[in-house]
């Protein structure tokens, strides 16, 4: 039985369908599924946090290839088929939690995880996948790698280089604390039922230290989202709407860093906004 026919028959056993509310669309693959594996680099020592895990499709690898596997679902269905399906497997956890709620610091302590074989893994819901992603990096969770399929669109702002055109102030954000990789375009047919949009393969590594210095990370990421908040106003004018800093004071520093005065954050590379922010907090 092959990815496809498996699929099927859960859906047809349990009776259930995509639940559209929670962005679900089933993954039929294999290639896919070992795309993603691959791209974790999962290995026997490996702890995976698996996010909205649904029938378990990349449950079932994951628990093949890792130490132990925790499932973080919200679906009551989908709970009920994850139970049944992995009840004999003994490296297997099921949470039954809104991620978005979950406190990960709390979770490693009550699994008793050491903190540095960890990788988080999921076929993410497309709505939600910027604040899964800014949740786990600005909570700093202590992870080795984040691999997670997304909207092609969103992995395009997620890998994007600061200051260039597909940049969004997540991009900022990722490429403060990762070595951000495209792995793979996925196509349509790959699921059910197949999404409207283009899917894509992503893996965020983890950087052993932020890749600039920071006098005061809260100033900087409050810089950047208040001027993709307003990105069509130049970097003055939204850094003062957004009462971190007086018109004055920025065209000082920017004065100081040969910016021009209408520059937009958009364009500016992290570096520059790292250099704004340390001098704003002198």
């Amino acid at each position: 039985m092959n990815l496809e026919e498996e699929t099927k028959f859960l859906i047809k056993k349990y009776n259930i369908s995509a639940n559209k509310n929670l962005g679900q669309n089933f993954l039929i693959d294999e290639n896919v599924v070992e795309s993603i594996i691959n791209a974790a680099k999962i290995c026997e020592d490996d702890v995976v946090i698996e996010i909205g895990p649904g029938l378990g499709t990349l449950t079932n690898k994951l628990l093949q290839k890792a130490k132990k596997v925790i499932a973080i679902e919200l679906d009551d269905k989908m709970i009920n088929i994850l139970k049944e399906r992995f009840l004999l497997y003994e490296n297997f956890v099921l949470l039954k939690e809104d991620v978005l709620r979950v406190n990960f610091e709390d979770l490693l302590i009550e699994q008793n995880i050491q903190k540095n074989n960890i990788k988080i893994v999921a076929n993410l819901p497309y709505y939600i996948t910027t604040p899964i992603i800014t949740k786990l990096l600005e909570e700093k969770v202590q992870v080795k790698s984040i691999t997670v399929m997304v909207q092609k669109e969103v992995a395009d702002r997620l890998t994007a280089i600061p200051g260039k055109k597909d940049a969004g102030a997540i991009t900022y954000c990722v490429y403060y604390y990762c070595e951000p990789e495209k792995v793979l375009i996925v196509p349509n047919n790959s699921f059910i039922p197949p999404p409207q949009v283009s899917s894509e393969v992503i893996t965020l590594n983890m950087r052993k230290t932020p890749i600039v210095n920071l006098k005061n990370e809260k100033i900087f990421f409050q810089m950047v989202k208040a001027s993709f908040m307003q990105r069509r106003k130049t970097l003055i004018n939204a850094l003062n709407n957004a009462g971190i800093a007086s018109k004055d004071v920025i065209k000082n520093l920017l004065n100081e860093m040969n910016l021009s005065e209408n520059i937009r954050g958009e364009a500016l590379s992290i570096e520059q906004f790292a250099e704004l922010s340390n001098k704003l907090e002198n």
